[in-house]
């Protein structure tokens, strides 16, 4: 099985930047083990399924609101049987039909 779960996850706070607290949520996804991906606008994190990911995002909440009043979210989850890997292989299936690399 595998599940592929892009999100985001900031304080409403009135701050500019949200880089600190991304940073933090970043240091649980990257300690997690999970394949994971970081976007200018998310991460997606790959795991066999949807509840490892999400306890993954539910430990990011934790983390956060030890010192956020409000913590927004958005969440999409692809959940499909099969094997692991598809964090690359949907990419790599998009390029191999173009025959040539993009930028990813």
């Amino acid at each position: 099985m595998s599940a592929l779960v892009e999100f985001s996850m900031f304080p409403t706070e009135a701050t500019q930047s949200k880089s600190a607290f991304v940073a933090r949520v970043l240091d649980i996804v990257d300690k997690s083990g999970l394949p994971y991906q970081l976007t200018p606008m998310g991460t997606i994190i790959e795991g066999e399924t949807v509840a490892e990911v999400m306890a993954v995002i539910n430990e990011a909440y934790a983390e956060l609101q030890k010192d956020c009043g409000r913590v927004y979210s958005s969440i999409k989850i692809d959940w499909r049987e099969g094997a692991m890997g598809r964090l690359g292989n949907k990419v790599n299936a998009v390029e191999e039909k173009l025959g040539r690399k993009l930028n990813s």
